[in-house]
């Protein structure tokens, strides 16, 4: 990776409980989102992707999400929980990706559609979806103040799922 370039990953949350009576702030993970959320760690972890700093919503069904993938992603830093994320639109994602650290050269982002989706979109001008447990990767070359419109390049999506067995 060239010492100038910043990849930021995107991670939408895992697939909650839609019958849950909590409220949607602590609602929790459905069980296909407890299968599926360690897949995006080994997905990263097979792609080589090493991940200096992790930002996670605090909704409950995001932190699950993150010590879920996370627990496959080797030498796996801190995360860093951000009231700012829960159901931040793309502008409010933003400020997060521009708050932070320069150190960093790979952000992981863990929140919510529609504001994920529409980071893909104007960071990249490509139009994409983001399903439960989607997996975007942006570069972009500069400073994580610079990621503005049209500044990165969508280097990959993926969605992982569990494999049915025969």
């Amino acid at each position: 990776m060239n010492p100038e370039d910043r990849l930021l990953i995107l991670l939408r949350h895992a697939k909650a409980d839609r019958h849950s009576s909590a409220g949607d702030h602590e609602r929790p993970l459905a069980e296909r989102g407890r299968t599926e959320a360690p897949l995006a760690g080994s997905w990263l972890r097979e792609h080589g992707y090493t991940v200096d700093r992790v930002m996670c919503s605090t909704a409950a069904r995001a932190r699950r999400t993150s010590e879920l993938a996370l627990s496959e992603i080797d030498d796996s830093p801190g995360v860093f929980f951000d009231r700012r994320m829960y159901g931040a639109d793309v502008g409010g994602l933003l400020e997060v990706v521009h708050d932070l650290p320069e150190e960093a050269r790979t952000a992981v982002l863990i929140a919510h559609n529609p504001g994920l989706q529409e980071m893909v979109g104007l960071l990249t001008g490509e139009e994409t979806e983001l399903r439960t447990s989607a997996i975007a990767v942006l570069r972009f070359r500069g400073t994580w103040k610079d990621a503005d419109a049209g500044r990165a390049t969508l280097e990959a999506v993926a969605t992982p799922r569990a494999q049915s067995g025969a």
